[in-house]
């Protein structure tokens, strides 16, 4: 489908409640999403997109920031004609989500244009509490296959990065090809001013914040800030689980969510 001009690959399977999923950094969502998809499309309709720039979708060559996905992701709802939603972010998209819903429920969002507001938010291992700093979300634009051995700070069990594994990871990313964007979007000096900290008491509609254990990129003590950023969050922790719940552990990932959701 196109937004803003732009083709948009996405998933939409199963039928009910509508829940929108928006991946993370440098992925695409059938890595991000692909084990909890088929599980939550039996009792709702699942909306995965390809944010603009990452795997499937078209990658213009813009100066993508936090605000750029808010709008790309509004568009892409209005022109699915979604107006009641659960919106759930993983990582990046957890950002992006945390934000999108604080501008959403904001008094200013009127008008024929304005942002479908959600009606419950999950964050799982969110980033934009804090300014970017060396590296909490690793750019890796892999020119090798050791560079896609990188793909090991998102996992706690690093017995899952098998040479298949890694192979397969490779060959993903060169046929994404989304190495400008990820150079563009971590080099925005307007990121800075995008983090959410401070902004979270916008965010009043029921809550979730899934995190992992042993996150080695978005520590736990943000998680736990989100929590308590946000009125009548529940934080709920997957042990020995690094960067995404939802895919390294996806039965605990559904046990957290399954119940919010209903």
């Amino acid at each position: 489908m196109a937004v803003f001009g732009q083709r948009i690959a996405y998933y939409d399977t199963g039928s009910g409640p509508v829940v929108v999923l928006v991946h993370g950094f440098a992925s695409e969502a059938r890595f991000d999403w692909g084990n909890v998809i088929l599980p939550l499309a039996k009792h709702h309709r699942v909306l995965a997109l390809d944010q603009i720039g990452f795997g499937a979708s078209e990658k213009p060559l813009i100066d993508y920031s936090i605000q750029t996905y808010v709008d790309f992701l509004g568009e892409f709802l209005r022109v699915q004609k979604v107006k009641e939603f659960t919106l759930i972010g993983e990582s990046l998209g957890g950002w992006i989500s945390a934000l999108y819903t604080i501008e959403a429920l904001g008094p200013e969002n009127q008008g024929t244009f304005a942002l479908p507001r959600p009606g419950k938010l999950v964050l799982e291992d969110a980033a934009g509490m804090a300014p970017l700093g060396p590296s909490p979300i690793p750019v890796h634009v892999s020119a090798t296959i050791a560079d896609a051995r990188g793909v090991a700070i998102v996992f706690h069990d690093k017995s899952r990065i098998t040479d298949e594994f890694v192979r397969e990871s490779f060959a993903m990313k060169l046929k994404a090809n989304d190495g400008s964007t990820q150079r563009l979007l971590f080099g925005n000096p307007k990121l800075a001013s995008e983090v959410v900290k401070g902004r979270l008491s916008a965010i009043t509609i029921p809550t979730l914040v899934v995190w992992g254990g042993a996150d080695e990129i978005v520590p736990l003590e943000q998680g736990r800030a989100y929590a308590a950023g946000i009125s009548g969050a529940k934080l709920a922790i997957v042990p020995e689980c690094g960067h995404a719940p939802s895919l390294e552990k996806p039965e605990e990932f559904l046990a957290a969510v399954v119940p919010f959701l209903d």
